[in-house]
């Protein structure tokens, strides 16, 4: 089986931080491969980044798809995943929609921990679409600068701990989801540390990934997510155009 993920952000030292905890989570035998963005911003904060993210992903997975079994979009907030879906002939997940699902299964109340104050009205956005806006019991996140992208868990590590008791203690989380690709990993490295569940991203998005390849549960012919319907086009990447040429 082999997984690709996608970094829709720029920032390499995220990538490798998302390649080590995906090979870690992996099953025997599972390939994984990152690709980073071509484009793009380092990382993802606001709505308008997520479109832009969105659009990089897509193209990053359209020219690698035909190499690989599933395909995971390795952000938190899915950036284009419903989108993917559509188009991809291959099982398609993200790091929200997987930590969610995970989450799901260990707890009623669900709290997740970030890495900025403006990222959550975003990330309330996309819980909601998901329909776990009912189970969400908090968004906690840093507010403090952020020196290195890469190194948020060395330089604030103590700071997330402590946002992850708070909303243990103070908003009847039972579950904690560790949000966003630069945090992957630090599920790992806290626990037993923290008195309820934790959740991560990146390591829930391969094993669900791996679990739908497994399955073998079709493709959409019919509804929202069947192929997009065959219309002219201008001005797409090559390995875009081609997808959305090839045979129903």
């Amino acid at each position: 089986m082999r997984i690709l993920l996608v970094n829709p952000n720029i920032s390499d030292s995220v990538s490798d931080l998302i390649r080590d905890e995906a090979r870690r989570s992996a099953s025997p035998g599972t390939e994984i491969e990152v690709k980073t963005a071509p484009f793009g911003v380092a990382y993802i904060e606001t709505r308008f980044e997520a479109l832009v993210g969105a659009y990089a992903a897509a193209q990053v997975a359209a020219e690698n798809v035909q190499r690989f079994d599933a395909v995971v979009v390795a952000a938190f907030g899915d950036p284009g995943l419903t989108g993917l879906r559509e188009l991809l002939p291959v099982p398609v997940t993200g790091m929200t929609e997987a930590a969610l699902a995970s989450a799901h299964l260990l707890g009623h109340r669900i709290s997740i921990i970030a890495i900025s104050q403006r990222i959550q009205a975003w990330y309330r956005e996309v819980v909601d679409s998901y329909g776990f806006g009912s189970r969400l019991a908090s968004i906690r996140a840093l507010d403090r600068p952020i020196s290195a992208i890469g190194g948020v868990q060395q330089e604030h590590a103590q700071a997330l701990k402590a946002l992850a008791e708070r909303a243990v203690d103070e908003d009847g989380a039972e579950v904690i989801i560790l949000a966003g690709a630069p945090l992957a990993g630090l599920a790992r490295s806290l626990q037993g540390q923290l008195p309820v569940p934790v959740v991560d991203g990146v390591s829930s998005a391969v094993r669900h990934a791996e679990t739908l390849v497994s399955l073998k549960p079709g493709r959409a012919q019919r509804g929202s997510f069947a192929r997009p319907p065959a219309k002219p086009h201008r001005g797409l990447p090559d390995a875009i155009a081609r997808l959305l040429d090839s045979p129903r």
